[in-house]
């Protein structure tokens, strides 16, 4: 935390010295930094708060790439990722979600959809209220027992019912010369 105090103090204190005093401690720090390579081990170590002060000059300026001598540039960008990367983890946590349902709930749902087959989830939705029990009508859907055929009869099974009350016709419409419509009723079964 020093360090970053040290490093905003020095960056108000630059804004008022004059530019030649600027230029000179610039080349002070980039000679100790040309020491520093020579004598230094192969790799150093940074502490959270280092990477924090690296990253947050290279997002703000992306031009202090050049100036990198003891991190490659490369190296910060991806620091700079992870912690784009942590940052919406954290962001897109899980916050809880839909609370969990007891098991006793969940086999009075299916016993009631078993017992009711006609009923859908609102009116099960209904029945629970009555009971107290307050579940969502989405949660109730979600434990219905499935059935494995519809509730109703399908459209081959109406059409086999109802074969001797369906009447078929065709409707032909022809124009005539004056542009005149007739309409003409055929009846395929005659």
């Amino acid at each position: 935390m020093r360090d970053l105090c040290r490093l905003i103090w020095s960056a108000v204190v630059g804004l008022v010295r004059s530019r030649a005093a600027l230029e000179a401690e610039n080349l002070v720090l980039r000679q100790q930094i040309n020491v520093l390579r020579r004598t230094a081990p192969k790799r150093f170590s940074f502490r959270s708060i280092d990477r924090l002060i690296f990253v947050g000059l290279y997002r703000w300026f992306p031009d202090v790439r050049d100036a990198l001598a003891i991190v490659k540039p490369d190296t910060v960008i991806r620091w700079h990722r992870a912690g784009f990367r942590a940052y919406w983890r954290w962001k897109s946590r899980s916050g809880g979600g839909r609370p969990k349902v007891p098991l006793e709930i969940r086999q009075l749902i299916r016993d009631m959809s078993l017992a009711n087959p006609l009923w859908g989830a609102p009116r099960i939705h209904g029945e629970l209220l009555k009971l107290g029990i307050d579940i969502g009508q989405t949660s109730i859907a979600k434990y219905m027992a499935r059935r494995r055929r519809p509730p109703s009869q399908g459209w081959k099974t109406f059409l086999r019912n109802h074969a001797d009350g369906i009447a078929a016709m065709d409707l032909f419409v022809v124009p005539t010369i004056s542009f005149r419509l007739h309409l003409w009723l055929v009846d395929p079964a005659a």
